[in-house]
């Protein structure tokens, strides 16, 4: 069983990496725009292409199991500062710090996740082992 909660679970992580990269392709200009909102100007346009590209690498590396720890490694470089700069509940106003810092929470749990997919591999349902298997010995 413990090989099919891996599958799942990188599924399950997958998808949120991959939902987030669509997003921001689908709404590129409103990306930019809230990316300006919090204060991040600097080469726009070339920060978001190269998050996009991270995301759909990452969450693919990951969803397919082939070197899935450094599809993970990738993720988390793009969403630990996102979580940090987006969901920053200690300089939001008091109403909003409550549901933020939920969010951040979240966030963290996912990281968490991916840490532990770093630890672990992808398991036994996973191209790179298929790969492994396939080979013709020498």
């Amino acid at each position: 069983m413990k090989d099919i909660y891996d599958l799942i679970g990188r599924i399950c992580i997958s998808i949120i990496f991959i939902y987030e990269a669509l997003d921001t392709l689908f709404f590129f200009q409103n990306t930019k725009d809230t990316m300006s909102a919090y204060g991040d100007t600097w080469m726009q346009e070339f920060l978001l292409v190269g998050a996009i590209a991270v995301l759909i690498i990452g969450a693919t590396m990951v969803l397919i199991g082939y070197y899935a720890n450094i599809g993970a490694f990738l993720l988390l470089l793009y969403w630990l500062p996102f979580t940090v700069i987006v969901y920053s509940f200690w300089n939001d106003p008091p109403e909003y710090q409550r549901l933020s810092s939920l969010y951040f929470m979240r966030n963290v749990a996912v990281c968490g996740g991916l840490l532990i997919l770093m630890a672990n591999g992808a398991g036994k349902f996973s191209v790179r082992r298929l790969i492994h298997n396939l080979r013709l010995p020498e």
